[in-house]
């Protein structure tokens, strides 16, 4: 072989394995519904140390959005499609529309089928809950590895116990926490610990057995999703920080929030939900709160063990990791309602045999014999308790924004993203204003793990991604895009540029300045029709062609009122 033929030779080999070579892993991780400002390096008083060091190795944005929803966020962002596209509009129920089916669709791909096309090795920890089917005996086509993952531990469901979750699955094989030879842990069984166990059990084993090839983790935690559960020990580090109250909290968050940039210096804090003074039992309050601290505190301990185990494989340098959330802080009332009920002094309840499958997203009892107890003053934490924290501390969890889990107003769709990737982001410690979309999440995933995305997936035709490649960020440029969209239960926005056109379901529209009003104070909408005319005709189309329209498919069908048969009472 002639020398210039060699060199060319060398060359084209060069070219063809580099990019193999250079792609990252990727290392998706995702909180449950929590606020803004729930991180300390976004304004909080809760220890994250360990986001907070990814944060100062990596990037913040500070205008990232998801869809306001558990089960919509997670279709979204699984296939970087809007979720009305993906067949999840609204939760798990199928209101007979193409958007409403409550079933993660057949015309999209998942970030972790189109990464394993790619030679990606995929694997999932956590909450799925894009799929009706959560029953042992029922479908399993669109559980997480008929879906692309080489390996799933998690629940199916959406919501449960952290002590003792329904639906939990090892592969396709549904088990109970006490019977898993997998996995026998030094404390007690606890759903947080077992989630980032398995991650750093996944990552491992890939890194072992395929150390020349990507590995892409999907870590869905259900912290801090109601039930109020954490450990005591945990509980315990934050005895006496929220004996203030809320406003004292929310106050002091705004000021750090302004101290890390995170929101403008002269930015302005929204109404406040709750005042202190008028709420009743201010201890259970208290430890609400202490305890949500606590599982925020937790995934961020379980967080800290993923990332060492990348450190220890020596994968850090070369490993993107994420974190976001899957909507804005929960207002919701769940378990807060009623009488108190005291925990008797002993077990009331047979046991739960050995082996036996937890199959109600409240629990009745826990395993060893006692009532699961909700109702005003029940204090949260053990696994008797089932409680949600409440519209007081999810006020203060997002921080200065309006609104809740639910509504599109910023409270209820901002979340955090960190992105930390010592190769391939050299902006450390910056933050990034640019307004994002989990949608750009897959459109990232798919740029830089050089993916061929498909036209066509199992003989269906698959959906082109609506996401921006977020690498541009990265690198400090611009994200090109026109808009972003979003509808849930009838409350519907469009945010082009600093405008943003919100209006909850069946009310007028509202427009704000996002660049001088982030939250949602002054409404513009009687000053500017024309504006509010054109932004929006633009939602209406996205939402003819989204699979969104009629606004309001996600009530099911109206009820048909019967005309009332006259008798006849001629003879």
């Amino acid at each position: 072989m002639k020398p210039n033929l060699v060199l060319t030779f060398f060359l084209l080999c060069f070219t063809v394995s580099l990019p193999a070579a250079a792609r990252p892993n990727v290392i998706l991780i995702m909180g449950d519904d929590m606020g803004i400002s729930d991180l300390g390096c976004y304004g909080s008083e809760i220890e994250t140390p360990v986001l907070d060091q990814l944060a100062a190795g990596g990037l913040r944005f500070t205008q990232f959005y998801n869809t306001a929803r558990c089960c919509p966020t997670r279709a979204s962002l699984l296939s970087g499609l809007y979720p009305h596209q993906a067949g999840i509009g609204w939760m798990m129920t199928d209101r007979g529309h193409p958007g409403y089916r409550g079933e993660l669709n057949r015309e999209c791909v998942t970030i972790a089928e189109a990464l394993k096309s790619a030679g990606y090795g995929t694997y999932m920890a956590g909450k799925w809950h894009v799929t009706k089917h959560v029953s042992p005996e029922g479908p399993k086509d669109n559980w997480p590895t008929q879906r692309g993952f080489d390996r799933f531990y998690g629940t199916i469901h959406g919501a449960g116990s952290l002590w003792d979750p329904n639906s939990l699955t090892r592969d396709n094989t549904q088990i109970a926490p006490d019977s898993d030879p997998e996995y026998t842990p030094e404390k007690d069984w606890f759903y947080t610990d077992a989630i980032a166990d398995q991650t750093v059990r996944y990552i491992n084993e890939h890194v072992a057995a395929k150390p020349d090839s990507p590995f892409f983790c999907y870590v869905s935690f259900t912290a801090a999703h109601w039930p109020m559960h954490a450990r005591e020990e945990t509980i315990a580090k934050y005895k006496g920080k929220y004996d203030a109250g809320y406003k004292v909290i929310r106050e002091a968050r705004f000021k750090k929030m302004k101290e890390l940039g995170i929101i403008k210096k002269d930015a302005e804090l929204s109404p406040q939900a709750w005042k202190w003074g008028s709420v009743k039992e201010e201890e259970w309050e208290i430890r609400c709160m202490e305890v949500y601290a606590a599982m925020v505190d937790e995934m961020d301990q379980g967080i800290g063990k993923i990332v060492e185990s990348v450190k220890k494989a020596g994968q850090l340098d070369n490993t993107l990791i994420f974190f976001l959330q899957d909507n804005g802080g929960c207002a919701e009332a769940y378990g807060r309602r009623g009488k108190f009920q005291p925990r008797p002094e002993k077990p009331t309840l047979p046991a739960m045999k050995k082996g036996e499958l937890q199959t109600r997203m409240q629990p009745r009892q826990t395993r060893d014999g006692y009532p699961v107890r909700t109702g005003a003053g029940v204090m949260p934490g053990p696994a008797d308790t089932y409680i949600g924290y409440g519209m007081g501390w999810a006020n203060v969890s997002n921080t200065p924004f309006r609104e809740y889990k639910h509504w599109v107003h910023e409270g209820g769709i901002s979340t955090p993203l960190v992105a930390h990737w010592p190769a391939g982001i050299k902006r450390k410690g910056q933050l990034e204003h640019q307004p994002g979309h989990l949608i750009d999440i897959m459109a990232t995933c798919v740029e830089l793990g050089k993916v061929n995305y498909p036209k066509e997936f199992n003989g269906k035709k698959i959906k082109p991604l609506e996401g921006r490649s977020l690498v541009s960020a990265f690198n400090g440029k611009t994200i090109k895009r026109d808009a972003i969209y979003w509808e849930h239960e009838g409350n519907i926005a469009i945010r082009k540029g600093e405008w943003k056109l919100v209006a909850k379901e069946n009310r007028p529209w509202e427009l704000y300045n996002i660049a001088m009003d982030r939250a949602e104070v002054h409404d513009l909408a009687k000053d500017k029709p024309v504006l509010v005319k054109q932004l929006s005709e633009q939602f209406q189309a996205y939402a003819d062609r989204a699979n969104v329209s009629p606004v309001g498919t996600w009530r099911g069908k109206p009820r048909v009122k019967k005309k009332p048969v006259k008798k006849n009472t001629s003879s």
